[in-house]
């Protein structure tokens, strides 16, 4: 039996993970305002490529297809019913790319509802969350990655609910502005040291942040984490840097190099999951790989 996430980091080992998913599924044909998700059930081939080409990569970690793969999400394509066949084949997807030794990460993104608006109950984000969290562990998650949150009720209501029905180790990421005063907040006003306290409280077994940054930015968000939590594992996937917009296109400025050059800062920090978000490819986590293993 291979060890749990913490167990390895416990021992000192700075893992790699993943990095972005949307823009490869784009490249082979996704088509603006088609569901993502759905392709692990239309087609489970491409999907499967996106995932070994991580792992081919050097990447410890592979996520899942999954990340709009709730209920709220699905039923904006008619596909509410099917919630927990679209989430297990994405994690069946993702296990036979990382085979018996690599992590699967089932990946859990928000509703697109607030309770601070009344648009949803508790109760209904929660059923919500524990749905999708049984369907990915069915598949053969190793663990659950909530991720891209910015509501700490939203985010610690995900958490709870896969603790609370599956035995995988929980992470929750937040994802961090960063303000003209030189803070970083979520939308909803957030900090780092503030998602740590109720996330732990939660339940998290690792915490973190993804998207909105680069990796530079990523260094001090995790500095302020370890103000406030030494031992917590963290996990970062950090952007390619900061959107730019070229004529109609928009690109992620940071070349694997780049990237690469900033990962043992980010792990001297404290991160001990490292990988990738926005503008990412196979090439940045497979620079990051050889630069964290000389680490």
């Amino acid at each position: 039996m291979k060890p749990t996430l913490t167990e390895l980091i416990s021992k000192g080992k700075t893992l790699v993970s993943d990095g972005a998913w949307g823009t490869f599924l784009q490249a082979k044909g996704l088509q603006a305002g088609e569901c993502p998700e759905l392709w692990n059930i239309d087609h489970p081939e491409a999907v499967l490529d996106i995932a070994q080409g991580y792992i081919a990569a050097g990447a410890d970690t592979i996520e899942t297809n999954s990340f709009g793969g709730n209920s709220f999400k699905l039923e904006g394509f008619g596909l509410e019913s099917r919630v927990y066949e679209i989430n297990k084949k994405a994690a069946e997807i993702s296990r036979q790319a990382a085979g018996a030794d690599k992590y699967v990460l089932g990946s859990i993104g928000p509703t697109g509802k607030m309770l601070i608006m009344g648009d949803v109950t508790e109760e209904e984000l929660y059923d919500s969350f524990k749905e999708q969290a049984v369907a990915l562990y069915d598949g053969g998650a190793d663990a659950l990655v909530i991720e891209t949150m910015t509501a700490l009720d939203e985010a610690s209501i995900a958490v709870r609910a896969a603790r609370e029905n599956t035995p995988c180790e929980v992470i929750c990421t937040m994802t961090f502005d960063h303000l003209a005063s030189g803070e970083y907040r979520t939308m909803m006003g957030v900090s780092p040291s503030e998602m740590v306290v109720a996330l732990k409280e939660a339940g998290a077994h690792i915490v973190g942040a993804n998207c909105s940054n680069g990796i530079e930015g990523m260094v001090t968000i995790t500095e302020e984490i370890r103000s406030v939590d030494a031992e917590i594992p963290v996990l970062i996937h950090a952007n390619a840097g900061l959107p730019v917009l070229q004529g109609i296109c928009t690109v992620f400025p940071e070349s694997p190099e780049m990237m690469a050059a900033f990962a043992p800062r980010l792990a001297k920090a404290g991160a001990n999951i490292i990988g990738g978000c926005c503008g990412t490819t196979p090439e940045h986590i497979h620079k990051l790989a050889e630069v964290l293993r000389t680490v």
